[in-house]
């Protein structure tokens, strides 16, 4: 991975006044699949390529990926990058197929972003058809004619940017997920200076995208988490899991946190995950002490009470460790606790109950 750095803030006027077409691939409407393109004349850029998760009735299928066969049939389209906004599955996961279909088209991610995509093109055999260039919030970056200012915004994983897109036609600001938090995990608020001053520049358009944003209220702070995690570790008095997704690594900190506090040592479940993990420590963005870390395969040498276990099938995806562990199909964690699971979404993620009262799990949401 390279760092990347543009400087030249004018060079966008050099683009010829052609029709400006914003085409969403994916994710408009639907939670999954966020695929943008960007189009002007015969040159675009691609920001996000994520997959869906399967429904309940979708027997058989893994994931689900953005349709852009219109890309493919464009020959006339030079795509000159895909850009990132954060690093969930929703936003990165498609990334293998799309460079495929697109080799040697260069990636723009922040830096636990680029990690995580990354970690999914070498799973894929996919590393060597693109090249991943970091850059910080707040960099400028060059894509073929457009010019691009990121901006720090919150979400529920650290390292998230939004984008002003300069154009002929004027500032487009697109905002990625987020949400206003003012007490973030990370500590880093989003940029409010730098979205004052698009304001004051004038905004042609604004693509914002925060769930429940049509709903009055605040989304709480991701810290509210603290306290709760709290209340369980202080009650606990055998194994402690903790499912979530994969990249969410901000969440990992905070049960490393209390598992610090408590004096439990953390283990982590699942390929997807461990690979995360190790990304997020060799980059410093994770901090989890060796002396904490616990190999899943040496659980039984601990004592019950003295272990988080993390892992994922936060929503029951039927290939994640959890469902796994919960079928007893889990080589290292088969007597980990027998309850029966079901697949995906709240209706069936949160009734795992067992069979006879000896056998529940208390299951915290």
């Amino acid at each position: 991975m390279t760092r990347y750095l543009f400087r030249d803030t004018e060079s966008y006027l050099l683009m010829a006044k052609s029709k400006l077409r914003i085409i969403p691939i994916g994710g408009l409407g639907e939670i999954g699949k966020n695929m943008t393109v960007f189009e002007m004349g015969n040159d675009a850029f691609i920001i996000d390529t994520g997959i869906m998760f399967p429904a309940n009735d979708m027997h058989g299928v893994d994931y689900i990926i953005p349709d852009f066969r219109y890309l493919q049939e464009r020959k006339d389209l030079k795509i000159h990058a895909i850009v990132y906004t954060h690093g969930h599955e929703d936003h990165i996961g498609a990334v293998s197929h799309v460079v495929e279909a697109f080799p040697n088209t260069p990636i723009y991610a922040t830096p636990l972003t680029a990690g995580l995509l990354e970690v999914r093109l070498k799973e894929r055999r996919a590393l060597d058809k693109t090249k991943i260039n970091v850059f910080n919030s707040g960099d400028k970056l060059k894509v073929g004619p457009f010019m691009l200012e990121s901006f720090h915004m919150c979400h529920s994983i650290p390292d998230c940017v939004g984008f002003g897109i300069y154009t002929p036609y004027g500032l487009i600001v697109y905002s990625g997920d987020y949400k206003f938090d003012n007490s973030p995990v990370d500590g880093k608020k989003p940029d409010y200076a730098r979205l004052a001053r698009f304001a004051s520049e004038g905004v042609t358009l604004l693509m914002a995208e925060s769930t429940n944003a049509d709903k009055p209220g605040w989304t709480p702070s991701e810290t509210v988490i603290d306290d709760a995690f709290d209340r369980v570790f202080k009650k606990a008095k055998g194994r402690i899991f903790v499912a979530t997704f994969a990249s969410l690594i901000s969440r990992v900190q905070q049960v490393v946190n209390a598992a610090e506090r408590y004096g439990r040592k953390v283990a982590v479940a699942g390929h997807s995950m461990s690979e995360n993990v190790k990304m997020a420590r060799r980059l410093g963005i994770l901090n989890l002490p060796d002396s904490m870390l616990l190999d899943v395969s040496k659980l039984n040498s601990i004592s019950d009470n003295q272990v988080v276990i993390m892992l994922t099938g936060a929503q029951g995806e039927p290939t994640a460790a959890l469902t796994k562990v919960a079928n007893g199909e889990h080589r290292q964690l088969k007597q980990a606790f027998p309850f029966r699971a079901l697949r995906r979404d709240e209706k069936t993620c949160c009734n795992c109950t067992g069979d006879s009262p000896e056998t529940q799990v208390p299951l915290l949401r």
